[in-house]
């Protein structure tokens, strides 16, 4: 039953046998480009952020990391397989065949999303990824990787990834972030010094 409604519901997404041009390259940037925000988003806000602000970019990766490790064991002991492995639907792009549920783009994309949204300081940074989360669904499906209960997947080990690091995050980061500090003024000396990037 519940696959039956995946599958229509994934056939409603899907791309026609004739798309638009312009449809399918939206699609793409979607599908493969909004994705590297996250690490963008981290990398800046550990460059122009205080400590703060970077203890929180270390939980968000930590987040992301969490989020794709739940997936992939999700993945290896329940190998659901892709709409292209079954002949279903049509496919725009060309994937591995491994495991579709859920979507490690959009588990990685809203880990981050939802550790940033919890604090404030990066909840404007979190809200934008969580929305641009929702193309990027529309995308995977559309483009026929993914199915529409992958991105429920997502969602789902996406929070519990974002509450882990927020319970344990601050006790497990504190050390490494230390550490991290360290190195990152030693090594950006530099830049520093011309206020291209914070202490």
């Amino acid at each position: 039953m519940l696959e039956h409604i995946n599958q229509t519901l994934f056939l409603i997404i899907n791309a026609p046998a004739h798309p638009s041009g312009w449809v399918v390259l939206l699609a793409r940037f979607c599908a493969s480009g909004l994705i590297w925000l996250a690490p963008m988003i981290m990398v800046a806000g550990w460059l122009r952020g205080s400590d703060a602000v970077r203890m929180r970019m270390l939980e968000t990766a930590l987040a992301g990391l969490t989020g794709l490790l739940i997936s992939q064991l999700i993945g290896l002991y329940w190998p659901h397989p892709r709409p292209f492995m079954t002949g279903l639907g049509h496919t725009l792009i060309p994937h591995a065949a491994d495991a579709s549920f859920p979507s490690d783009h959009l588990t990685l994309m809203w880990s981050t999303a939802f550790c940033l949204l919890a604090r404030g300081g990066t909840r404007t940074a979190g809200a934008w990824l969580a929305l641009l989360g929702v193309p990027l669904a529309w995308a995977r499906i559309y483009l026929g990787v993914h199915y529409p209960f992958d991105m429920l997947g997502a969602l789902l080990v996406s929070l519990l990834s974002a509450w882990l690091c927020q319970k344990y995050g601050p006790w497990l980061l504190a050390p490494v972030l230390v550490r991290l500090l360290k190195l990152y003024r030693r090594m950006f000396a530099p830049c520093i010094r011309k206020r291209w990037i914070l202490y």
